[in-house]
């Protein structure tokens, strides 16, 4: 369902001027745009007051909201002084927008997890800036996410309490805590206040410093995974550290977990579809490490799909596909970090051993 709309107040002619331009380049591919949102609206694009940058109330999960502001203030940071108001906008991506002394513009885009990049226009290139404006935000606000969970508490009871696959799960988890490795590629300490932080832990469910997550094969149709939100370096309880993954429900679009009876469960990593893709495909295959952190010389997606989509997953699986050794591939998200297969939790750790970089590229 391909429709959008526009909201907030738009205070510059230059803000207006760029509303009127994104509605008709995604007119003109095919958009259908909405004055009154819909309850399934697929894309808002939520133009935000700098002073007080409130959020556009979502009515669906689906709905992929780009907050855009404008400032003339100069930095010498940009993603510094443009993050919190991704935060405070609760947006999927922010488009900050500042004005050069030279008399073109910058539009800084940024997501919580996955990057920063800019385009620049300059007066007389108003097609192809649309253009690639819609180049950049289209993938991502038409990809599916994956983020529902379908709980069954009939786990069997010899493993409420873990198994030998959890146990070395637990010790990867250290490991990672480790690596020192932040929750998203960028300090988010220094660009954020505690308030702030608090916020962003809440919203996107992040947990330990080591932010990133583990899974390893149990069988030829089950995997144990680290669970959302939590401290990789502490993880101990089967349906609330570990999770027992055993498929996806394409009818549901969501991920089938098994837990024990008289749990409350935390929900499965959003990277989960996309483990369950590259283990569904490779038996060779016995674990997979995600880290928000990169190595040189390796290949990586071409478009920034959000984490927990079909279209990322389905990406990564290629890749690794691709790969001259699919059970030991290291695979780029674009602007984002690393998934690494391996024959084990072990095998990928002595393999990445000094090699990684904390500092994700950006383009």
């Amino acid at each position: 369902m391909r429709t959008f709309t526009i909201s907030g107040n738009k205070q510059t002619p230059f803000l207006n001027w760029l509303a009127e331009g994104i509605i008709g380049e995604f007119l003109s591919r095919g958009y259908t745009y909405y004055y009154v949102p819909e309850e399934n609206i697929k894309l808002v694009f939520h133009f935000i007051d700098p002073e007080k940058p409130r959020p556009y109330r979502r009515k669906a999960q689906a709905t992929f909201v780009v907050s855009v502001m404008e400032t003339s203030e100069k930095s010498e940071n940009i993603h510094k002084s443009a993050y919190p108001y991704l935060i405070r906008s609760l947006a999927n991506h922010l488009m900050y927008i500042l004005h050069n002394d030279d008399e073109t513009t910058d539009i800084y885009f940024l997501t919580p997890e996955q990057g920063f990049y800019k385009l620049t226009y300059r007066k007389g290139e108003e097609e192809k800036f649309f253009k690639r404006i819609y180049e950049r935000l289209e993938p991502l606000a038409a990809s599916q996410l994956v983020i529902d969970n379908d709980f069954y508490d009939d786990l069997p009871e010899e493993i409420w309490n873990g198994d030998e696959i959890t146990k070395s799960l637990s010790e990867s988890g250290k490991k990672l805590d480790r690596m020192n490795l932040l929750p998203a590629p960028f300090p988010l300490e220094e660009y954020l206040t505690p308030r702030d932080m608090r916020h962003l832990k809440k919203l996107y469910g992040i947990g330990g410093l080591s932010y990133g997550n583990l899974s390893a094969r149990r069988d030829s149709e089950s995997f144990w995974m680290s669970a959302s939100g939590i401290n990789k370096a502490d993880m101990k309880t089967v349906g609330e550290d570990f999770l027992l993954i055993r498929g996806y429900d394409p009818d549901k679009n969501a991920m089938k977990v098994s837990v024990p009876p008289n749990i409350t469960p935390k929900r499965a990593s959003v990277d989960a579809i996309e483990h369950w893709m590259i283990y569904k495909e490779h038996p060779e295959v016995g674990a997979i490490v995600h880290v928000h952190a990169w190595m040189d010389g390796i290949r990586a997606t071409e478009i920034n799909y959000p984490c927990g989509t079909i279209e990322l997953a389905k990406t990564v699986a290629e890749l690794v596909r691709n790969s001259e050794e699919p059970s030991r591939a290291i695979i780029g998200l674009k602007n984002h970090g690393l998934t690494i297969t391996g024959t084990d939790l072990d095998d990928i750790f002595e393999r990445i051993e000094g090699k990684i970089i904390p500092q994700v590229p950006m383009s």
